[in-house]
């Protein structure tokens, strides 16, 4: 069985996607160059938002796919969800090469982080017309 949850975002002129760790999408509509890591505002979920039925799946250590797409740019990123996760930020979804987890936390042992993305997919989302398709896959 497979289980998708498909997210919308929006870029910013103030996406820099240099962080090195991790890479986050939000709802919120504000973003200083401080927030490295945001690749993407505006989104139409936060990590609460999930189905639950996703979410019972990504509490075991099963492996998550996310793809990230804008224009004809697709970068996909493979991690791993945890028991410990609760999943319960109002706002923000956040993938980590780390094991750190918190209620922001989607994916811990990505194999991406923001610096990680290319640059052209970077530079596309500097524009707050662009939109960020993201979806999360899951085969179980």
């Amino acid at each position: 069985m497979t289980i998708i949850e498909e997210i919308k975002a929006l870029g910013h002129q103030n996406i820099i996607g240099t962080h090195k760790t991790t890479f986050e999408i939000t709802k919120e509509k504000n973003l200083t160059k401080r927030g490295n890591c945001i690749i993407g505002i505006l989104a139409n979920k936060g990590i609460v938002d999930l189905s639950q039925r996703f979410k019972d799946i990504a509490k075991t250590d099963i492996k998550i796919k996310c793809v990230l797409i804008v224009k004809d740019i697709k970068e996909e990123i493979l991690g791993y969800g945890h028991r410990s996760l609760t999943f319960s930020h109002p706002t923000d979804i956040v993938i980590r090469k780390s094991n750190y987890k918190c209620s922001r936390t989607l994916m811990i042992g990505a194999n991406k982080s923001a610096s990680d993305l290319d640059r052209n997919f970077i530079k596309l989302l500097k524009n707050p017309e662009t939109q960020l398709k993201i979806k999360f896959i899951i085969n179980s």
